[in-house]
């Protein structure tokens, strides 16, 4: 079982408890406005614009999305890949190019149809070319990993960290990965948090992941449902019935919500969080002020809520009931 990697940080002090590795899996099933990292949404598709165009030449073309395969490895031939990917409610993981059958065509017409492009992390100069010239607003700088593997590479941090944080793009959107990651991580003292939007049935696990599991990061990106599919792309029954159900099992390890001026009611769902954490005095909640890094141009027009304003949040999260409220 593997999964597509996109980035690695070694040591992180803000993905959870102590120092930690946070890990970051590509594919996302929301299509968040305010996305500061839009080009973890998407899988490539391998057009080869990001080939040609990289300066450094670390981007090539393969017939195995595995560097060290020409095919899948044994019993990896149904692997979940950028094209055997389990079909998403929303959509975006393929964006609205697969949806509507374009990108088919574009491959079909491609003269590396049938290819993957590989990534080759030691000869990127980290430049982003690859992702401002990508059509499909997709990042090709992955790396298809197994838990073991991705393991191996942690490894080198061991002494120094006390978990491992998987985030996004949407880490729940490869279960079964996670759980051998999280097997293996146990087996080796350290723990596993995810980040995550709160779309994977925490209430059924049906991938058995919680009781692997350290906690779970949860965001509230709106509170009503119609201002959640306007800012997401999609409803939020699934995300507030998980937000219950985790907090309800004690795994609920940090909420947070991105405060976007005129986007939604901010103050509403911070309100409706913070009576929803009064019964669990040790779930953190953190509001986090809106920031332009990286958000796609057509958004950049979304304004930054003033110190002003985060302060006046913070002392209403307080006031409704939420013990532990940070703000960034």
């Amino acid at each position: 079982m593997r999964a597509p990697v996109n980035r690695i940080i070694p040591f992180s002090a803000v993905d959870g408890p102590g120092n930690r590795t946070a890990v970051f899996l590509q594919g996302c099933n929301f299509n968040c406005k305010y996305c500061h990292n839009p080009e973890t949404r998407k899988l490539c598709i391998p057009c080869g614009d990001c080939v040609e165009g990289c300066p450094g030449g670390a981007l090539y073309f393969s017939d195995s999305p595995f560097p060290s395969a020409s095919r899948p490895f044994p019993g990896e031939e149904k692997q979940e890949s950028a094209r055997t990917a389990p079909a998403l409610s929303s959509g975006s993981f393929w964006g609205e190019e697969k949806r509507e059958g374009i990108s088919e065509e574009r491959e079909r017409e491609s003269p590396h149809s049938g290819r993957w492009v590989l990534f080759s992390p030691e000869k990127c100069i980290g430049c982003d070319r690859c992702i401002r010239i990508c059509r499909h607003d997709a990042s090709p700088r992955i790396r298809w990993m197994s838990p073991e593997e991705l393991l191996r590479e942690l490894s080198k941090n061991r002494p120094f960290i006390r978990g491992v944080t998987v985030s996004g793009g949407e880490c729940t959107l490869y279960p079964a990965f996670l759980r051998e990651l999280a097997a293996l991580l146990l087996s080796e003292g350290l723990e596993l948090l995810l980040d995550s939007n709160g779309s994977y049935d925490f209430s059924a696990d049906p991938a058995g992941l919680l009781p692997l599991l350290s906690g779970v990061m949860l965001d509230v990106k709106a509170w009503k449902t119609e201002e959640h599919e306007r800012v997401t792309g999609t409803g939020n029954e699934e995300v507030l019935r998980n937000l219950r159900s985790l907090l309800q099992c004690g795994k609920l390890y940090e909420l947070r919500t991105v405060v976007v001026p005129g986007l939604f009611d901010y103050e509403g769902c911070i309100r409706e969080c913070a009576r929803l954490l009064r019964p669990y005095p040790e779930v953190r909640y953190k509001i986090i002020a809106f920031r332009k890094n990286g958000v796609r141009a057509e958004y950049r027009d979304f304004e930054s809520p003033t110190e002003e304003e985060m302060s006046r949040l913070l002392e209403i999260a307080k006031s409704e009931g939420a013990a532990k409220v940070l703000t960034l």
